[in-house]
């Protein structure tokens, strides 16, 4: 199968846009973020034009979202009513495109946040307590990590865990 390439791809934005989220759809991947801080941000580019901007940075790897007013008042929703962007952390969202957002009176598309904000399991972490039962059904890091944080010097230890006894 040819690989197809979105009209929108080449304007390369250093702001999460419709295309990054058609990308993610495409590759099947969950639309569920963790937004880290909101920042009040002065005088920065987007879409080729300067302004200010509520910018929203994720916990996860991706661009950051530039907030709309509709967007922010979701947020807002989320962190009991408040106004202040300093509040504006560590919130799991969910989000969707939307084929009718407008803009300047034009249906253009967009980024829209779910009104239901998602709830998002916490994992425990993986400690030493742990390594006896994972080791008794031989468990991965892929399978330690369905259920578990682990990091990559815990992970070592329980690889080692054992393997001095007779």
């Amino acid at each position: 199968m040819e690989a197809k390439h979105h009209y929108r791809a080449v304007a390369k934005s250093d702001h999460l846009g419709s295309a990054d989220l058609e990308d993610f759809i495409e590759q099947k991947r969950p639309l569920t973020f963790t937004i880290r801080e909101v920042k009040q941000q002065y005088g920065v580019s987007v879409a080729g034009k300067k302004g200010d901007f509520n910018i929203a940075y994720f916990v996860e790897n991706i661009k950051p979202l530039v907030l709309n007013s509709t967007n922010a008042k979701q947020i807002k929703s989320f962190c009991g009513g408040s106004p202040f962007v300093e509040d504006w952390k560590l919130l799991p969202i969910e989000l969707y495109l939307d084929a009718n957002v407008k803009m300047k009176g034009e249906v253009v598309g967009g980024i829209r946040i779910k009104p239901i904000q998602p709830k998002v399991k916490v994992k425990l972490s993986f400690t030493e307590a742990n390594f006896d039962k994972a080791k008794q059904v031989n468990a991965t890091k892929e399978q330690i990590e369905k259920s578990y944080t682990i990091t990559d010097e815990i992970y070592t230890k329980y690889l080692a865990h054992g393997s001095a006894k007779e």
